[in-house]
C-alpha cells in the first residue's frame, strides 16, 4: 500500500525521514521562516511538579557520566516550556541562550520550527534532528535528540527529554541516552508516585466489532445523555455526515459510535486503537485498506493520541476514501472536540459527546447488571447496599472500570453484595497511597464489608480500638453505605 505523502518543502533536506519532511511542512504552515523564531517566554516555570523532580534527578545522574562532553540536558512539559537545563559547558550554554533554547522558554515546532524536542512531543516518539534538518538556520549548528516522557499512570505525554551538543559532535548514542533518560524518568515518576499502577503502553489493536457489547433494546433503558448523543449519531449517519465521538477514557465511545451505525446499515464495523510509535506505519498498512471496501466503517479511536505524521497520513487517506455519496465509512474519538487534530477536523461533520458515567448515575444499574448477565449467561441479583455502592461511586474511569469490577463480582456469585466489591469503591479521591497504605485499607474495608459486622468488630478484628477505625475511615475517604445502623 502506498500512503500519503505530500511534496517537501523546497528547501528541505532531501534525505530526510518521511517524520522530518511532514514537521517541515507544518513548520511552513505555522508562517515560520528560515529566518524566524519566535520565542515565547513565561516569567516562571513549575519546579513543584513530579516530572520537574524525577527528570532533573535522572539528569544530574546522567551528567556525571558525562561530565566533559559539551550536551546540554534539558526537561520540558507537553507544550515544549523548557523546565531545567543541565550542562557544565559554558560556551555551549551561553549559544543556547542566544537562540532561546533555555529554561522559561517554549520551543515547541510552532515557536521553533523543525526540533528534536518539538518533534518528540509532536509525534510521541524519540526524535534525532541534525545541524541542516532543523527549518531555522539558527539552530543548525546543534544536533538535538529528545524522547518523550509518558505519564506512567495516564499514558499521556507529560513532557520531554531534549539532548543538545554541537552538530560537528558524534550524535550516535544521543538518541539512546535521550530514551534511556526518558524511560528512567518515567520510571521515578511511577515509583515516587505511591500506590498507583503503570498505564498499560498501546498496542495499536484492530478488531471487528460484530454485535458490540449491547443491543438497541438496552440501549432505550439508559438516561437521556446517552440516548442524546446516541440518536445524534445515528441521525449524522443517516445523512451520510463523518462524525467524531468525544468524551473522556472509558465512556463507551466506540460502543455508541459502532451500536448507532449498526442499527442504520448492518456494515462491517472495525475498531483500530493507537499504536506504538514504532508500530505506526505497520499499523496503517494493516488496517487502512479497509477503508475503500463496501460496507465497512472504520472507527478510529484517540486520534488525540497519534503520532503528528501518522495525523497527517491518515487525513490524506480519509480524503481520499471518503465518499461522494452515502454514509461516510469512518468515525473518529478523541478527548475532546478541542483535542482532535486541525487536520482531522476538518473531516468531520458532527461531533457527537458522551458523558463521563459519574454525570449519568441512572445508567449505573443497568449497565450493571448486563455485565453481570454477560459474565455469568444469567441474571445475577445486586443487594440493595452494593447497588448505592456502585451508584455512589464517581468511576473515574468509567464504564470500562464498572465492567471490570462488576465481572469480576459476578465471576464468584449470583448475588453481589459489599464484601464482593473491590476496596476502590468504598474510597473517595485522595492521595496516592503507599503499599503499606494500601493494604491497610484494604483490610479495614474487608473487615467492614463482612455481612452484619460492625465498627466494634471490625475493630477486635484487627486489634485496634473503635476510635482508631473511625479514625482511618476518615484518613482513607472510605464509605460504606448502612454503616451508621452497625456500628
Amino acid at each position: 500500500m502506498h500512503l500519503h505523502l505530500s511534496a517537501p518543502d523546497s528547501a528541505c533536506p532531501t534525505s530526510v525521514t518521511p517524520r522530518l519532511r511532514a514537521s517541515w511542512r507544518r513548520s511552513a504552515r505555522y508562517g515560520l521562516s528560515a529566518d524566524e523564531m519566535r520565542p515565547v517566554f513565561t516569567g516562571s516555570v513549575d519546579t513543584g511538579s513530579l516530572l520537574y523532580e524525577c527528570g532533573t534527578a535522572v539528569l544530574r545522574g546522567l551528567q556525571a557520566t558525562l561530565a566533559n562532553e559539551p550536551v546540554s540536558m534539558m526537561i520540558t512539559d507537553p507544550d515544549g516550556l523548557v523546565l531545567s537545563r543541565i550542562c557544565e559547558d559554558g560556551t555551549i550554554n551561553r549559544s543556547l541562550d542566544r537562540v532561546h533554547l533555555a529554561p522559561g522558554f517554549y520551543f515547541a515546532e510552532q515557536n521553533a520550527g523543525t526540533n528534536g524536542l518539538g518533534l518528540a512531543l509532536a509525534d510521541r516518539a524519540p526524535s534525532l534532528v541534525r545541524a541542516e534538518e532543523h527549518y531555522c538556520a539558527g539552530l543548525r549548528g546543534y544536533t538535538c535528540a529528545a524522547a518523550p516522557v509518558l505519564d506512567p499512570v495516564s499514558g499521556a505525554v507529560a513532557g520531554s527529554v531534549n539532548l543538545t551538543t554541537w552538530s560537528d559532535s558524534a550524535s550516535e548514542l544521543l538518541l539512546a541516552l535521550a530514551q534511556s533518560a526518558a524511560g528512567n524518568t518515567t520510571a521515578l515518576m511511577l515509583a515516587r508516585g505511591a500506590g498507583r499502577s503503570a498505564h498499560p503502553m498501546p498496542r495499536g489493536e484492530v478488531f471487528r466489532v460484530y454485535a458490540d457489547r449491547m443491543s438497541a433494546p438496552e440501549a432505550s433503558v439508559l438516561t437521556p445523555g446517552w440516548r442524546n448523543g446516541f440518536a445524534e449519531a445515528r441521525s449524522a449517519f443517516r445523512s451520510g455526515r463523518a462524525v467524531a465521538v468525544v468524551g473522556e477514557a472509558g465512556t463507551g465511545k466506540t460502543a455508541l459510535a459502532s451500536l448507532a451505525r449498526r442499527e442504520l446499515r448492518r456494515e462491517r464495523v472495525l475498531s483500530v486503537r493507537p499504536p506504538a510509535p514504532d508500530d505506526a506505519e505497520a499499523w496503517l498498512e494493516l488496517w487502512a485498506p479497509e477503508l475503500g471496501k463496501d460496507s465497512t466503517c472504520v472507527i478510529i479511536s484517540g486520534v488525540d493520541r497519534l503520532p503528528a505524521w501518522v495525523t497527517g497520513e491518515l487525513a490524506g487517506l480519509l480524503e481520499q476514501v471518503r465518499a461522494d455519496e452515502g454514509m461516510a465509512p469512518y468515525v473518529l474519538t478523541a478527548s475532546s472536540a478541542d483535542e482532535v487534530p486541525e487536520e482531522l477536523r476538518r473531516l468531520v461533520d458532527t461531533v457527537v459527546e458522551v458523558p463521563a458515567l459519574r454525570f449519568r448515575p441512572d445508567d449505573i444499574q443497568p449497565l450493571a447488571r448486563h455485565f453481570a448477565r454477560q459474565r455469568r449467561r444469567r441474571d445475577v441479583e445486586f443487594t440493595p447496599v452494593a447497588m448505592r455502592t456502585l451508584t455512589a461511586y464517581d468511576w473515574p474511569e468509567n464504564v470500562r472500570q464498572l465492567r471490570q469490577v462488576v465481572r469480576e463480582a459476578a465471576g464468584r456469585t449470583d448475588l453481589i453484595d459489599l464484601n464482593h466489591l473491590p476496596p476502590e469503591v468504598f474510597t473517595g479521591p485522595g492521595r496516592p497511597l503507599t503499599r503499606l497504605e494500601s493494604v491497610e485499607r484494604d483490610e479495614i474495608i474487608r473487615c467492614l464489608t463482612e455481612p452484619g459486622t460492625t465498627v466494634g468488630e471490625a475493630a477486635r478484628e484487627l486489634g485496634v480500638s473503635r476510635a482508631t477505625i473511625y479514625r482511618k475511615m476518615a484518613q482513607y475517604r472510605i464509605t460504606i453505605p448502612d454503616r451508621a445502623a452497625r456500628a
